[in-house]
C-alpha cells in the first residue's frame, strides 16, 4: 500500500497556499491530514483533492508559551477549524489580538487565508508549515 499524499507533499502545498486533503472513491469522505486509508471505511481507494479552506471555529486555544525557537510568536490563537468538506483541520488565527479571544469565537465562519512556515527543531524533520484563518465578514 502507498501513500497517494505523503506529509511531505501536504507540508509544500501548503506553503504554497493549496490544503489538500484526500477524498475516498468509495464513500465520499474526505480525510485531512493525510492518511494511508479512509478515515470513515479505512478504504485505500482515495484521490488528492484540493480544499475550499473555509469553515467555521470549533474549538481554540490561546497560545502563550511558544515552542522551542518560536518564541517571538507569542501570544496567538490555535483553532480546530470544520472545513465545509467535512474534516477538522488545525491553524492559527490572524485578524484579531489573541488577548480578546473568547468563547464568541466557537461557531464563527473561516477562511484560510495563507500559511506560516516554522523552522523545525530537534524533533522534526525540517521546516513546517501551517494554515492561517481569518474571521470571514
Amino acid at each position: 500500500m502507498e501513500y497517494k499524499l505523503t506529509f511531505k507533499d501536504y507540508n509544500e502545498a501548503l506553503k504554497q497556499n493549496k490544503l489538500l486533503g484526500l477524498k475516498c472513491n468509495d464513500c465520499g469522505t474526505v480525510t485531512v491530514p493525510p492518511k494511508m486509508v479512509c478515515r470513515k471505511c479505512s478504504s485505500p481507494n482515495m484521490e488528492v483533492i484540493e480544499l475550499k479552506g473555509t469553515g467555521k471555529i470549533q474549538t481554540f486555544t490561546t497560545c502563550n508559551v511558544a515552542p522551542e525557537g518560536r518564541e517571538s510568536e507569542v501570544p496567538y490563537v490555535i483553532l480546530l477549524v470544520e472545513l465545509d468538506e467535512g474534516p477538522w483541520v488545525m491553524g492559527n488565527l490572524t485578524g484579531i489580538d489573541p488577548a480578546a479571544a473568547s468563547m464568541e469565537l466557537i461557531g464563527k465562519k473561516v477562511k484560510m487565508t495563507g500559511n506560516a512556515v516554522f523552522p523545525g527543531d530537534k524533533y522534526s524533520a525540517g521546516d513546517g508549515a501551517r494554515p492561517l484563518f481569518s474571521l470571514v465578514a
